[in-house]
């Protein structure tokens, strides 16, 4: 009996040694208001391939219908697409150009142009909405790939945990963000690992930005080192059986 009392205490040692990598995220304390450098509260400005959800409602049932024709669901609410150059194009309006344009702005053009087709005494009413930031993240993913994620400012934790989380071999603390602006094609470092990570000016994902999660430089010797605490306790384990049974 004291035997078999023994044997289980080691095997449970040996489970206990079991090596087990964890990714922990945005360690550190709470950090106040007034340490946070920058939260990104600039209005999202429109990129090439964005979706707008466009609604037009009025007093005027003939502006209604010219665009509830637009959808086979006979509602006010068109999807548009923003093409390469930047532009969309409405019934009524044609084409506008939006590109670097906030959906704020883009409401009151849409407004303005409608009027001269409004009727004396008529109102007319406009909403706009991104329908989703489209991301691209590769690297040590579990997930990789394009997606679109349905909301208006996703930091890049969501990004993450939409594609599946990090893989064991990440490095949290070097995730490069490579994104396109009018000054070029620009890439950027944000740790997040920290709390700090909040600071960064890429913490809130854009659309059309990659994402590339880099493997960890330490990976070689930690699972070397995993390794070896395996073989030795396996060691350890055959060793104390053997003494046990003789």
């Amino acid at each position: 009996m004291r035997k078999h009392f023994l044997l289980f205490l080691l095997l449970s040692c040996l489970y206990s040694c079991t090596p087990s990598k964890k990714l922990i995220f945005l360690e550190g304390d709470s950090l106040k208001r007034n340490e946070i450098k920058r939260i990104d509260n600039f209005p999202y400005k429109l990129q090439v391939n964005d979706q707008l959800l466009i609604g037009i409602t009025s007093n005027d049932q003939s502006i209604v219908k010219i665009f509830s024709s637009q959808t086979s669901q006979n509602t006010p609410l068109s999807n548009y697409k923003i093409d390469h150059i930047g532009n969309i194009r409405m019934p009524v309006i044609g084409s506008m150009n939006v590109l670097g344009y906030t959906i704020q702005e883009v409401r009151k053009i849409i407004e303005n142009k409608l009027e001269k087709f409004i009727k004396i005494n008529s109102d007319v009413f406009v909403s706009v909405e991104l329908l989703g930031i489209k991301y691209t993240i590769v690297g040590e993913i579990n997930n990789p790939g394009v997606y679109i994620i349905s909301q208006n400012k996703p930091s890049i934790i969501d990004a993450i945990a939409n594609s599946g989380d990090v893989t064991k071999k990440g490095n949290l603390k070097k995730v490069e963000v490579i994104r396109k602006s009018s000054s070029g094609i620009e890439k950027f470092y944000i740790d997040l690992s920290t709390m700090n990570a909040f600071n960064s000016d890429v913490f809130y994902i854009k659309s059309n930005d990659i994402i590339n999660i880099n493997p960890s430089k330490n990976n070689f010797l930690t699972n070397w080192n995993d390794s070896l605490l395996i073989i030795s306790s396996t060691i350890t384990l055959f060793t104390s059986v053997i003494i046990l049974i003789k």
